[in-house]
């Protein structure tokens, strides 16, 4: 699970520790993947005022910029197109020179949330990542082609500097440690675009959407108490703010590609201040990143009982991910109604992620790098028209059509007294319709609108109708 690591002095004392010599970040180290065809941004520090000179072995080309009076210093180099050639890069003052070798270029994207984004090939204790000790046995085919670096669970009161996670190849010995949906996502991409991937993995188990946010953001929540980040009375995971400034800010400025989010159990029972702040979030990183409308692809949270198997929780937190997604320019979210096994209802951590990590690579291939031909978005519900006990459903991204045609699972309908009672439906073209004996009119019908309610109804392309809730006009 990571050392915890809480640093109330981070800044301060990454400032004292390269006062007399050029010092580097760990996500600035031996092995890191930059971002091609970019102004990809590096920093450091060393003594204050000091000139630095930057150099690049790919072209020979030279930076210069100088250390402001903290001793940090940033400098932005021109990065090739990717391929798998190793490089490196020198930074040298006054006092040394400092190498950064095995470096390549490709595509670097940057995963964060909450346990399901954590959770490593290896699994948790008693909970496995399906078919992890063949993707852990063959990671080293992806040696040279796919990195990541794991950013280390610290906490913060006020913003870092700096924080440990470096950069490892692709081996089995490595690979067993690697986000298991991180993983998948960075294979999928490399046989998609045949160049270097890289992953950025900060994500902290249980953490909520409130601790990636900044303070000053949080001040205006009045439901957050910021007195709660420190205390000793308070689950860490559970507290505002310090992910951001402990992991979340050492990284900041980066060059990415986008960034991928797989978080919202936490949120459970927030969903009508979700959307907003997730919206909110989004925004500061991409303020803060200044690299314009980067990506963001997420995850919706799992089939899980929730506390109560039968309740709608979290199908509205699953309704309100899909809300913060409409309110997020250049975005997306791959639905997973149907990667829970019937045994997990009380396993928030499903095993099936490889699943996952790709339909993020499908979309990423469709959306940000413009593969044509790839599906990736999902059935969703688009209208109804009710008759009496009968229901005509039209969806879009169904064309062509659904499997199963017939018997089709998951759907409920309700008069006007709100009972839902199982629905009879069937695939008809591109519709479903939804009859039910129990009800002379239908007022309401959903799909797959409870906490545990696996789906199973796909699309031709394989991807699995979103759960979803509509009333009748």
């Amino acid at each position: 699970m990571g050392k915890l690591k809480f640093s109330f002095f981070a800044a301060a004392a990454m400032c004292t520790l390269s006062a007399n010599a050029v010092t580097l970040p760990d996500i600035v180290g031996d092995g890191m993947v930059l971002q091609q065809n970019a102004d990809a941004q590096l920093w450091g520090w060393s003594s204050a005022g000091a000139d630095v000179k930057v150099t690049t072995s790919w072209n020979g080309a030279s930076y210069d910029t100088r250390a402001d009076e903290k001793g940090r210093w940033s400098v932005a180099i021109a990065t090739p197109q990717a391929s798998y050639d190793k490089h490196t890069i020198t930074v040298a003052d006054a006092d040394g020179t400092v190498s950064i070798d095995d470096v390549l270029v490709g595509e670097v994207w940057f995963c964060s949330g909450q346990s399901n984004m954590e959770m490593p090939l290896n699994g948790f204790w008693t909970q496995p990542v399906e078919g992890s000790d063949r993707a852990i046995a063959y990671s080293g085919r992806y040696s040279g082609k796919v990195r990541m670096a794991t950013i280390a669970k610290t906490a913060a009161m006020v913003p870092a500097d700096s924080v440990d996670g470096e950069w490892k190849e692709c081996c089995p010995a490595n690979a067993r440690w690697f986000s298991a949906v991180g993983y998948y996502f960075a294979e999928a991409l490399n046989n998609l675009l045949d160049v270097p991937v890289g992953i950025i993995n900060c994500s902290w188990g249980g953490s909520h959407v409130e601790g990636w946010l900044p303070s000053e953001e949080l001040s205006k929540y009045t439901d957050v108490d910021l007195s709660q980040a420190g205390s000793k009375d308070v689950r860490e995971w559970d507290q505002p703010m310090i992910m951001y400034n402990g992991m979340l800010h050492p990284l900041i400025g980066y060059t990415v590609k986008g960034f991928l989010w797989n978080q919202g159990e936490s949120n459970i029972n927030q969903h009508d201040t979700y959307p907003q702040r997730l919206a909110r979030m989004v925004e500061i990183w991409r303020e803060q990143w200044n690299q314009g409308e980067l990506p963001f692809y997420s995850v919706e949270v799992p089939p899980y009982s929730y506390g109560d198997v039968n309740g709608i929780n979290g199908a509205l937190l699953r309704e309100a991910q899909h809300q913060a997604m409409e309110l997020v320019p250049t975005s997306g979210i791959v639905c997973t109604s149907d990667l829970s096994k019937p045994y997990e209802a009380e396993d928030i951590h499903a095993s099936m992620k490889q699943p996952i990590g790709e339909r993020l690579a499908w979309m990423a291939a469709v959306r940000t790098y413009g593969i044509e031909g790839i599906a990736c978005d999902s059935p969703t519900f688009k209208s109804m028209e009710v008759d009496g006990n009968s229901a005509l459903l039209h969806f879009d991204n169904a064309e062509g059509g659904f499997t199963p045609n017939r018997n089709l699972s998951g759907f409920e309908v309700a008069g006007a007294d709100g009972v839902f009672y199982p629905a009879d439906a069937v695939a008809i073209d591109r519709d479903i319709r939804v009859t039910s004996d129990k009800v002379g009119r239908i007022a309401e019908v959903r799909y797959c609108f409870r906490n545990w309610m696996p789906g199973k109804v796909h699309s031709t392309d394989w991807l699995p109708l979103v759960p979803f809730r509509a009333v009748a006009d």
